[in-house]
């Protein structure tokens, strides 16, 4: 039996030898990659489906009569295929690359010094040195801790950062918010909790959008009426072209068949799947080309619907570069001067000096420490301070604790580490405090807090205020015009922070948040209800919040949804992650943290906030598009299943032929969806999409299909009597005047008719026009030249049927409107 490896003593980390012995073990951080689904798996999952069983029998039907004419419908079948495994396979390398574990590195104790290693590269029982900002690579044992707070948010759900203890427990995929640790490494690899999650996660799912679950619903349908109409609709032609006998005799079978298959492949909306996987896929493409990083495909349509914006302030409307502009001495009658660092209290110097200095600073302090380093290390004693006792700085307490030199000191929110105070001191310190935050400064206060650090889990006890610390931030120089972008599109915006609400509004103001001239009144979130109800009702007249915490952002996105508002949350600190993940559309700072990013739909990868306006812009022109096209390909599947309903019900009592052949309907396609859709799907839209896509569409295309396949049987049947034509005639002027209606769709669904926009439609039309005097167009969709009294028979058939076409929009823009009212 082989002996357990040794262990190491302490927090000093293994030794050499130590990690070649579990090495060789297999006890790494090495986890199997593999998606649940395999090459050959999604083959055959998009190969084998009863979609493509229909089109395939139908397409070896086709050339079983020889007429490959007929078959261009077979390329649909492969490109939709095609489209399916790609973006399928797209989907599993997206999959194979997830982690909840983000972080690429970690520093690692071994040989008793800190290094720098690939997460893949820890072994067990290693000894791990963990920060704020870090994410935990394995599942671990605290053996040193120095305020050590993990938000296990991501994890298990709770909100509320964990405070650790040593001997405590901490989770793989769960990120430090405050304070720093030593901590051993207890399960690696498969065995940890994060991967756990991730192979779950890693099961292939397909995210769900509006647009893809409206086209399924059509599918379903047309799937339950296709075999059935298929079989009908065969024996109809049968009949009417002589019965069994006569078609096995002259040949004529083939005519029966490739008829049954035209009225089949005429219903299934085929191009209209393919161009919504299409439309994501190029949209990611182009959003890549910006520096945009979309983690899901359909994030794409929920771009395009997005009405509220919530913004975070540090990192979005600022770029999280503070400086230190101004200290305030505060004298024990609550009054707050301003001083220059040299006639600063050496003691409390020196305080702001170790907390700057501190490995473990966040910004904030840091730009504190970087202020009055070269003064305090010149006062008296102030070089020689050190912390000897912490409670690292938490985003949900708002203040941070050290001890120095035997006494306690606080740095925090104002507001909060004096709330409650009526003394003349407090007062004091906190109109200070107001005056310089209304000017969009942030500010701090040092008080003294006797010999021992509060505990972070009690109330603060009666603080002494002994300075006021006041900051600059860096406004992003782009933040007014982004904002102005939003508002002149309709969409809501508001800006929740950490922060005092008056150093939030006044940058709101500076930023013009709600116009130019216009001075923001921000609101202290803690005075906020807590019921979803009551939260949404206070939040329709608020545009700026104040001292939000990581709960209440959560919240005040919940309550934003309650409303029907999609909202869309942009932030970059791990405080943010709960609320991005909770949001419509979450969308992360490429320089964000990792937890946050992990969790988003989107990844500014440049971190600038001015990408946003083309972010959303690229989403409504790829739903703005999808909407129009999704009208030429619907009109079609209703007239299409028209013409072989009527067929075969009147094949019951007077034979008659289908109108079309498949090449013709291909031609049809071509010039009235195909082609139009394309272009019509390339410019700019400022329309924000809203849901209801299906009941809009369909209000639209069931009585228009009805139209056009009216038009289409009249003619026919005008145009089939024996005394007036023959088939070819018929099926001849069913082509045109389909085409010309389809057209009259187009251009209904084309406004506002810009030049290009006519010119296309003019192309379409003589296109289609000179198509039975083009001898090789005319040979190959079997057309005939229509003789006057024809031209006139389309003509009137068509200007008839577009003038019920113009009345069935305008009704159905009533009945079902597309609601682009201002947002509030």
């Amino acid at each position: 039996m082989t002996a357990p490896a040794a262990r190491p003593t302490g927090a000093a980390g293994l030794t050499s030898a130590q990690v070649a012995e579990r090495v060789a073990r297999g006890q790494v951080n090495v986890a199997d990659d593999a998606s649940s689904r395999s090459l050959g798996q999604i083959l055959r999952a998009n190969t084998l489906t009863l979609f493509n069983a229909m089109l395939a029998t139908a397409f070896v039907l086709v050339m079983l009569t020889g007429r490959w004419q007929d078959g261009f419908f077979g390329f649909v079948l492969v490109l939709n295929t095609a489209v399916g495994v790609v973006t399928e396979y797209r989907a599993k390398r997206t999959l194979d690359d997830l982690a909840i574990l983000d972080a690429p590195t970690a520093r690692v104790w071994r040989d008793g010094v800190e290094v720098a290693l690939p997460v893949a590269e820890i072994v067990l029982d290693d000894v791990l040195a963990l920060s704020t900002g870090d994410q935990v690579p394995v599942d671990g044992e605290v053996v040193e801790t120095r305020g050590l707070e993990a938000d296990e948010s991501l994890l298990t759900g709770e909100s509320r950062p964990v405070r650790k203890a040593d001997g405590d427990e901490v989770l793989s995929g769960s990120s430090v918010v405050a304070g720093s640790a030593r901590v051993r490494a207890t399960r690696v690899g498969d065995d940890s909790y994060a991967q756990k999650i991730t192979a779950a996660a890693r099961r292939y799912s397909l995210a769900s959008s509006e647009l893809q679950g409206a086209v399924g619903k059509i599918l379903r349908v047309v799937t339950f009426l296709i075999v059935p109409m298929a079989i009908l609709l065969a024996l109809s032609q049968v009949r009417a072209l002589g019965g069994w006998d006569v078609v096995r005799s002259n040949g004529t079978w083939r005519d029966a068949v490739v008829q049954a298959v035209a009225g089949v492949v005429g219903m299934i909306p085929d191009g209209l799947v393919l161009l919504i996987s299409v439309n994501f896929a190029l949209a990611a493409v182009v959003l890549a080309r910006r520096q945009v990083l979309v983690q899901e495909l359909p994030a794409v349509e929920v771009l395009a619907r997005v009405d509220v914006l919530c913004l975070d302030k540090t990192g979005t409307i600022t770029d999280g570069a503070v400086a230190l502009d101004e200290l305030l001495h505060v004298d024990a009658d609550g009054r707050a001067d301003a001083v220059a660092a040299t006639d600063l209290d050496p003691e409390v110097l020196g305080v702001l000096a170790a907390i700057g200095a501190d490995p473990e600073a966040n910004a904030t302090a840091a730009a504190i420490g970087a202020g009055v380093a070269d003064v305090a290390g010149r006062a008296a004693g102030a070089g020689s301070a050190r912390i000897t006792d912490a409670v690292p700085f938490s985003s949900a307490r708002k203040w941070s604790a050290v001890q120095v030199a035997g006494v306690a000191w606080v740095l925090g929110a104002p507001e909060v580490v004096l709330a409650g105070r009526s003394d003349a001191v407090a007062v004091g310190t906190l109109e200070a405090a107001h005056a310089r935050a209304s000017d969009g400064s942030r500010v701090v206060v040092l008080c003294r807090a006797g010999a021992t650090v509060p505990d972070p889990d009690a109330p603060l006890p009666t603080l002494e205020p002994a300075a006021l610390i006041v900051l600059g931030e860096h406004v992003r120089d782009d933040a007014a015009a982004t904002l102005s972008y939003f508002r002149e599109q309709e969409v809501g915006l508001r800006v929740i922070s950490g922060d005092d609400p008056a150093t939030v509004a006044a940058i709101a103001t500076k930023v013009e948040l709600e116009g130019s001239g216009v001075r923001v009144e921000g609101a202290d979130a803690r005075r906020l209800p807590t019921e979803t109800g009551a939260l949404a009702t206070a939040l329709e007249g608020t545009r700026v919040l104040g001292r939000v915490t990581p709960e209440q952002k959560v919240g005040i996105v919940e309550a934003l949804q309650s409303r029907g508002h999609t909202v869309a949350m942009t932030g970059d600190g791990v405080n943010d992650a709960l609320a991005i993940k909770t949001a419509d559309l979450g969308i992360a700072m490429g320089n964000g943290a990792r937890a946050t990013k992990a969790v988003s739909r989107l990844v500014l990868l440049d971190g600038k906030f001015s990408t946003l306006p083309g972010v959303l812009a690229q989403g409504r022109r790829v739903i703005a598009s999808m909407e129009r096209v999704a009208n030429f390909f619907l009109v079609k599947t209703v007239y299409s299943t028209v013409l072989a309903a009527v067929t075969v019900v009147a094949g019951l009592v007077v034979p008659i032929a289908y109108p079309f052949l498949p090449r013709q309907l291909t031609l049809v396609s071509a010039l009235t969806i195909g082609v139009p859709g394309f272009l019509l799907s390339l410019p700019a839209s400022s329309e924000r999409y809203v849901p209801g896509f299906l009941r809009r569409v369909l209000t639209f295309a069931i009585p228009a299909g009805v139209i056009v396949a009216g038009a289409a049987l009249l003619v026919s049947w005008v145009a089939g009597d024996p005394d007036v034509a023959g088939p070819t005639t018929a099926r001849t002027l069913a082509t045109l005047s389909t085409l010309g209606l389809g057209m009259v769709v187009v251009v209904l669904h084309a406004r506002p008719l810009v030049w290009w926009k006519l010119a296309m439609v003019a192309g379409l039309t003589l296109a289609g026009l000179a198509a039975p005097y083009v001898p090789l167009a005319a040979e190959f969709f079997l057309l005939e030249r229509p003789d006057g009294r024809q031209w006139l028979l389309v003509a009137a058939v068509v200007a008839v049927g577009g003038a019920a076409l113009t009345g069935v929009q305008a009704l159905a823009r009533r009945r079902a409107p597309h609601p682009r009212g201002k947002i509030s």
